[in-house]
């Protein structure tokens, strides 16, 4: 299992120990988006989905989400998180691009392990907020390009996506 943190010598998963690690500010920026016909797009632009604010609902439901993440994936440490930003941007779709809402999430900490897990929970569950809030109207949405666009922090260093 080289290469593999969550495995031990045995093949047995575990919770890595990062107690000897140094605490470091960590930064994790994810992104991804759902792409959704443009009729649905007009309601979430205009505000007007019969569930209420599907942007701001998907905020808040996005930083609770970073901060429940090690509830959700069995072998993440729970971390206090200083700080969970989740941007926006509407796409109205050109030509042969949907229409689709952007989402970006960045997350903070300071401590001994990364926040690549949180940053892409919160992602998700914003992206799946938005689905469930606009079901009723288009279940052909599709959630896509869902990554991890850039960490900072910890003695792996940084990384960005190409």
């Amino acid at each position: 299992m080289s290469g593999l943190t969550h495995f031990d010598d045995q093949g047995q998963a575990h919770m890595v120990d990062v107690a000897g690690k140094a605490s470091t500010h960590r930064v994790a920026v994810a992104a991804g988006r759902i792409e959704m016909l443009p009729a649905t797009f007009a309601l979430v632009q205009a505000g007007t989905v019969k569930k209420g604010d599907v942007l701001g609902v998907a905020r808040i439901a996005a930083i609770q989400a970073a901060k429940k993440t090690s509830d959700l994936i069995p072998l993440c440490h729970p971390l206090a998180l200083t700080r969970v930003a989740v941007d926006f941007e509407l796409l109205p779709g050109v030509g042969q691009a949907p229409a689709a809402v952007a989402c970006t999430t960045r997350v903070e900490t300071v401590g001994p392990t990364g926040v690549e897990m949180e940053a892409l929970t919160a992602l998700n569950v914003a992206l799946l907020t938005i689905y469930d809030m606009c079901k009723a109207v288009d279940r052909g949405m599709v959630i896509t390009g869902v990554r991890l666009l850039e960490k900072h922090g910890g003695k792996s260093g940084s990384f960005r996506q190409p």
